[in-house]
């Protein structure tokens, strides 16, 4: 049995932000790490590669939100 917390945000949410508007990382600001989010934009999603390996890491249900809870479906 897994002990790991689930966020609140929506997991469809968050996958079709990082899919539409990943490379100005909204789907960073979404879930509340801004921290990462300014760096992010600033550089239209590292080029698209760290937009890439968000959308891998959303689709796989590995994302954690700025609470450290993971974002599942």
């Amino acid at each position: 049995m897994s002990t790991e917390n689930v966020s609140e945000k929506s997991f469809v949410a968050t996958l079709i932000l990082c899919l539409l508007l990943g490379g100005f990382g909204v789907h960073r600001f979404y879930v509340g790490k801004v921290g990462t989010g300014i760096p992010m934009l600033l550089t239209l999603g590292g080029l698209g590669i760290w937009q890439l390996i968000d959308l891998i890491v959303i689709a796989i249900q590995k994302f954690k939100d700025a609470d450290g809870a993971v974002i599942k479906a």
